[in-house]
């Protein structure tokens, strides 16, 4: 049986500058959460079409991770731990 593709790989930006980067299975929900947390940022941009969950998650560890090595090992504003 196939995977149903319904995740959403996203950033949160200000400018051109990544404050976030998550998955989620409804984007509009997720912006709305985010700005109820107190995230300050000007734009969601959903990167690319849906994805398997699997896909997804995989997506967010490894641009996480090459986030950190083109900044000195920090993750994006608000994702949570550094590495």
């Amino acid at each position: 049986m196939a995977q149903k593709r319904n995740y959403f790989r996203y950033e949160l930006k200000k400018g051109n500058n990544v404050l976030y980067r998550g998955i989620t299975n409804n984007p509009e929900r997720r912006e709305l959460e985010h700005k109820d947390e107190g995230k300050r940022f000007s734009h969601m941009n959903v990167v690319g079409p849906a994805v398997t969950q699997k896909s997804a998650e995989i997506w967010e560890e490894e641009s996480l991770e090459q986030f950190r090595n083109s900044h000195e090992g920090k993750n994006p504003k608000y994702n949570e731990t550094d590495r």
